[in-house]
């Protein structure tokens, strides 16, 4: 009877302690920030804590977003991250001889506004009504273009003279894919389809195919650019990928974000000196966004342009921006447009 009295708390004592050894870290503590709320911009001073939930002596708490240590300081963290959008924070807490690690999902927003521009039409040039314009680029003055299957007409690439609008060479698609957005990098052009999950790299000086490639995580394809070693690519969501030129794997992204939410609506992009310019799936407008962090940084107002073009049944929205680095402008048209317009970007 006494061994029994013994073996009974024992045994009590032995299944709690193991009962609390097997609890997970979320079941012990959590992530809590001053008001309830997820949704914060960068470099914001956050009131942040840790919800005890088993009464547990903590030691210290560190934190982190994509792997860059926070400052906290009188419970304030120090929001300082290099890419926007939803991210993961995360909570090293060490106590009582352990350490456990929890996260919690939050949106980090651009800390300023985008400014607003406008533009100033230099030049108006022929373009090809019956072109169903996708991507826009040019390369040694000289500009490549890619359409969809607008109407009748299949999808192609092309290389023409901009002044005149002659096509000096051009390549079909086949008639089961909807070309997109393209770049030109190392000699290569590289071009997207909208959704059969496939990217073409041709050889630049006769458009001969040397590969196709899947994407990965992204579904769709819509626009591309390159910084000169790596490759942008927008599918349709809040990301643009980056892809690696030689793989054509996605290796990371970037999440396009404004200081009030995250957007969703990049199509057609051009690279220049670390902004992306992105065409706005159905507007008459053009973000600028940089190209590190994601932010929205500018708003251009497109609007009249549509109005110079001449009316058809078949005419459709701006898009297709490319910039001529010889002539320091930008070229932007739109899907059966007769003409192609040179611009310069300025604040309104």
């Amino acid at each position: 009877m006494n061994f029994i009295k013994f073996f009974i708390p024992l045994a009590i004592a032995t299944l709690f302690l193991a009962c609390e050894g097997d609890l997970k870290p979320k079941q012990l503590f959590e992530i809590e920030f001053a008001g309830k709320t997820n949704e914060f911009r960068n470099l914001d001073s956050v009131a942040v804590s840790i919800k005890n939930k088993k009464g547990k002596t903590i030691d210290n708490v560190s934190y982190s977003i994509d792997g860059k240590k926070l400052q906290i300081q009188d419970d304030k963290l120090s929001l300082d991250v290099t890419r926007l959008g939803l991210k993961e924070l995360k909570a090293v807490i060490e106590y009582e001889g352990n350490t456990a690690e929890i996260t919690k999902k939050i949106k980090i927003l651009s800390a300023t506004a985008p400014e607003i521009y406008t533009y100033e039409i230099i030049n108006e040039y022929p373009h090809d009504l019956n072109a169903f314009t996708q991507g826009l680029e040019f390369h040694n003055d000289t500009l490549y273009e890619s359409t969809g299957s607008g109407g009748n007409a299949k999808s192609f690439i092309r290389k023409i003279d901009f002044k005149t609008g002659k096509i000096l060479q051009q390549k079909d698609l086949a008639k089961n894919y909807f070309g997109e957005g393209i770049t030109i990098l190392n000699n290569k052009l590289y071009q997207l389809t909208w959704r059969s999950g496939i990217g073409f790299v041709y050889r630049l000086q006769d458009f001969k195919e040397l590969n196709s490639f899947q994407y990965g995580e992204s579904k769709e394809g819509w626009g591309l650019c390159n910084d000169g070693k790596m490759i942008y690519k927008s599918d349709g969501t809040e990301k643009i990928w980056l892809l690696d030129p030689e793989t054509l794997t996605e290796i990371s992204h970037i999440e396009i974000v404004t200081n009030k939410s995250i957007f969703n609506k990049a199509n057609e992009l051009e690279y220049v000196d670390g902004k992306i310019y992105a065409n706005v799936w159905q507007k008459e407008s053009m973000m600028i966004i940089d190209a590190e962090s994601g932010a929205i940084v500018g708003v251009i107002n497109m609007a009249g342009l549509k109005n110079k073009v001449k009316k058809h049944k078949n005419l459709d929205v701006l898009n297709g921006v490319a910039y001529n680095p010889t002539r320091g402008t930008f070229f932007v048209t739109g899907k059966n447009w007769d003409k192609l317009f040179e611009i310069k970007i300025k604040k309104k």
